[in-house]
């Protein structure tokens, strides 16, 4: 058992005890539990695997916290600062963020089950295999967002933006949705909410930077699309339309690239390190400074240029 900040009183105490903060171990710093504890200002702490479940943090500052894998069960994150945080893996189960700040924040992989997000600024967060089944962003800001095989079952996305987000490979089966706002997002081989599965047209896209790490985009449409510095390890680009698309520095790492119409692409910088190119079309694709080794080319041979 932690020992309490002296500056806390009995009643606050007593309060931090009644709504059933777990302040259990973990990887977290336990001085800068405590400051959360006292202060409710936390930017920039290590809180990382610790268990908030239920704890009432409304308004609480925790600009680029480390919350990676941290149990916030029932919490209640109303109009915190959560820019920049990192919440990978975190448990947000039926977590109350409305209101909340979590631009430019990682939630990879976090769990929002039933969780509360009304309102929520989510611009440019990385959600990508995130659960957000039956969860709420009514009236939610997810411009840019990524959402890259993302679990979004029976949420209700109503009013909300998702201006350029990336919805590949996600399932939206049930959610509740404007079409209009679903035109505005990018689809690829998602579950509809009729269950019916889109189509790959991401011609002229902007996915830049985006994480598209083992990912399904197979004769999908990218030609003219903005790749560069994509994360495209082990991703499934078989029979892709990809000509004149600008993939500068993208990783391509293991990526199967069978059959693909790369003519005119631009592959300066990109690592191609155990792909398979295998039938791909490169006609005038710009190879300056691409990274080859185990690399299966076009005609079936392999080029180790690059090891």
């Amino acid at each position: 058992m932690m020992k309490l900040n002296p500056l806390l009183s009995v009643a606050g105490l007593c309060l931090f005890l009644m709504v059933g903060i777990s302040w259990q171990a973990g990887a977290y710093d336990e001085d800068d539990l405590e400051k959360l504890q006292a202060t409710g200002d936390c930017s920039g702490c290590d809180l990382s695997e610790s268990d908030l479940s239920e704890a009432i943090l409304t308004g609480a500052n925790l600009f680029e916290a480390d919350l990676e894998w941290a149990f916030l069960l029932g919490a209640n994150l109303e109009g915190a600062i959560l820019l920049l945080a990192n919440l990978e893996g975190a448990n947000l189960t039926e977590a109350i963020l409305s209101e909340a700040i979590l631009s430019e924040a990682i939630l990879t992989k976090a769990n929002l089950t039933d969780a509360t997000l009304t309102g929520v600024n989510l611009r440019w967060v990385d959600l990508n295999a995130a659960n957000l089944t039956d969860a709420t962003l009514t009236g939610a800001d997810l411009e840019g967002a990524q959402l890259t095989k993302a679990n979004l079952e029976g949420a209700n996305l109503t009013g909300a933006n998702l201006f350029e987000a990336i919805l590949i490979n996600s399932d939206l089966t049930d959610a509740t949705i404007e079409q209009e706002t679903l035109d505005q997002a990018f689809l690829c081989h998602t579950t509809l909410p009729d269950g019916q599965q889109s189509k790959c047209d991401l011609s002229g896209a902007n996915l830049e930077d985006a994480n598209l790490w083992d990912t399904s985009l197979t004769k999908a449409n990218l030609s003219g699309a903005n790749l560069g510095w994509t994360n495209m390890t082990k991703a499934n680009l078989s029979g892709a339309n990809l000509e004149g698309a600008d993939l500068i520095g993208a990783t391509l790492t293991g990526a199967n690239l069978t059959g693909a119409d790369l003519t005119k692409a631009n592959l300066t910088f990109v690592n191609l390190t155990n792909a398979d190119l295998e039938k791909a079309n490169l006609t005038r694709a710009y190879l300056s400074k691409a990274i080859f080794c185990d690399t299966t080319m076009s005609d079936g041979t392999i080029n180790n240029s690059g090891c």
